[in-house]
């Protein structure tokens, strides 16, 4: 088997500059690397409250931007989660096979967890890693682009598939993490210690936001003490966040982008980052309102639910006959 990749974001808020980048501005790379598994991870939604109409919107908001940014249907998969049943009945079959030591370790899970009291904090949130193996291991995934923050579900999801495999014979697939080198972790712009997540209308740049609205969250960034444009993430995280930002939309290094702006003024930077922003998100943010207008989403929903149906199907037949469930044809 080739390379196959799986991806997937959780429609919970307004996508970011930082989704863009991680995600969406690599998906031609993507499905000329192989195959192709996209999927929109709407029960790993419910994990925290969300009001079923924000769901439902977030979620043909994120197809359209999956097709905007250049997602052919032809060449991939895209569905939602909750429209492959096989996820959850895996889900129940490899809960057992993970232990509650391993879940309360997760970085993800204390994050969370020690905001909310205790008795808000529900299973699913608790054994969200378990459901993010099976959406891997489902379609033999070798290959899973994740941000850092993620690597270590990664790791837990090989740890399931080699304990599994070493107990019933090679019935998964181990995968590994994809991590994208450069703006692999887009930070905050009112805070660049803290990542781009959805929740900070200042500092995040949305997919959905004006040009006019990005280029003043950019131009009103945090900088640092000094006046070289240079990468130093523990000295001048501010000023090395906004590199990052550039390296990605023009898909060159650090060190590129140094020499570039030798000289420059933070200001004269912050505009030349705006622009290059604003000149790659306008004619993406247009193809994504055309998507909505005329619904071609749902097509691309529908026909990639029968694709990645059948590929799922497949791996859970093979656990249930591994484990010694009874199948019958």
């Amino acid at each position: 088997m080739g390379e196959r990749i799986l991806t997937g974001i959780k429609p919970t808020g307004q996508l970011t500059l930082g989704n863009y980048i991680a995600v969406l501005k690599n998906l031609r790379k993507m499905m000329d690397r192989g195959e192709c598994f996209i999927f929109i991870a709407d029960l790993h939604a419910l994990t925290l409250p969300i009001e079923p109409e924000t769901l439902r919107q977030n979620s043909i908001d994120l197809a359209a931007f999956y097709l905007a940014a250049g997602l052919d249907p032809e060449r991939s998969a895209l569905f939602l989660q909750s429209s492959i049943s096989a996820h959850a009945e895996l889900n129940a079959i490899m809960q057992n096979y993970l232990y509650m030591g391993e879940l309360s370790r997760m970085t993800q899970f204390k994050d969370k967890s020690s905001r909310m009291k205790e008795n808000a904090i529900g299973l699913g949130l608790f054994s969200y890693p378990v459901l993010m193996a099976c959406d891997i291991v489902l379609y033999d995934a070798n290959t899973v682009p994740v941000g850092e923050d993620q690597v270590q579900h990664i790791e837990l999801t090989r740890d399931l598939v080699n304990r599994f495999n070493n107990r019933y014979g090679k019935i998964l697939t181990v995968p590994k993490a994809s991590v994208t080198k450069v703006g692999k972790r887009i930070m905050s712009l009112s805070n660049p210690l803290t990542k781009m997540s959805k929740s900070d209308p200042k500092g995040d740049i949305f997919l959905k936001d004006e040009p006019m609205v990005i280029r003043k969250k950019i131009m009103s960034a945090v900088t640092d003490t000094g006046s070289e444009v240079k990468f130093d993430a523990v000295n001048k995280p501010g000023i090395s966040n906004l590199l990052s930002i550039y390296c990605a939309m023009k898909d060159i290094t650090i060190k590129e982008a140094e020499k570039l702006f030798v000289g420059y003024r933070y200001g004269e930077f912050k505009k030349v980052v705006a622009d290059v922003v604003i000149e790659e998100l306008a004619p993406f943010q247009e193809r994504y309102r055309k998507i909505l207008a005329d619904k071609s989403y749902e097509t691309a929903l529908k026909e990639g639910a029968e694709k990645a149906s059948k590929i799922a199907n497949e791996t859970l037949k093979r656990v249930k006959k591994a484990v010694g469930l009874l199948t019958i044809d």
